[in-house]
């Protein structure tokens, strides 16, 4: 797929998910802002731009099953059931409880309200498990956003990648595009894409 056509295709997933639905309720006002929002227990709700550019860096694509980890308010987690489309699948894994269910609710009345149900995917939003990343249970999987700073690439999720599928991830403050080339943890191609802030990703 060209570029024109991932970012016209990222577009119409914006324009599609109102933000404002995914934000509390004194944050909705600002929903329009290009800058990061607070969703309580400490996240937010990503600036705009930032989103934008993961989602191009990870270029998902109809009928792929994602993860999405660190999904927070779930709105990441809605632009990918757009992006994948009904024969797709979205997983996201959130940290905070309170979180969990929120999003997964606000997910469920965007879908519910939405004119054209039948072609998004389904998406389920689920408790981090202690002590792991991602859904190990659930891997491998075509492409994995994570929306949380880590300071090391971590084996855990490169094992939840299919062959060929792709992860973004920021690393040590830096955006990275992984591809995962074979069976081994170690090969990898990995492409560096400017330097980027996120709450840490935390396995407890």
């Amino acid at each position: 797929m060209t570029t024109d056509e991932t970012h016209g295709r990222i577009a119409e997933a914006f324009a599609r998910v109102p933000r404002e639905r995914f934000l509390p309720i004194a944050e909705r006002q600002n929903a329009l802002d290009n800058v990061p929002l607070s969703i309580g227990r400490g996240q937010t709700n990503s600036q705009p731009s930032t989103v934008a550019d993961m989602l191009r860096l990870l270029d998902p694509q109809p009928g792929e099953t994602v993860l999405d980890l660190g999904s927070g308010s779930g709105w990441t987690s809605m632009l990918l059931a757009v992006l994948v489309g009904p024969a797709g699948r979205v997983r996201g894994v959130e940290r905070h409880p309170e979180l969990v269910d929120s999003s997964q609710a606000a997910i469920d009345a965007v879908t519910a309200d939405a004119p054209d149900q039948e072609t998004l995917a389904e998406v389920a939003i689920h408790a981090a498990i202690p002590g792991a990343l991602g859904l190990p249970a659930e891997a491998p999987f075509d492409r994995i956003l994570v929306s949380a700073g880590t300071e090391t690439l971590p084996d855990q999720l490169v094992d939840q990648l299919a062959f060929g599928a792709t992860m973004v991830i920021p690393v040590a403050g830096e955006m990275l595009r992984v591809v995962r080339d074979g069976p081994g943890a170690d090969e990898l191609a990995i492409t560096r894409h400017g330097r980027y802030r996120f709450v840490p990703l935390i396995s407890e």
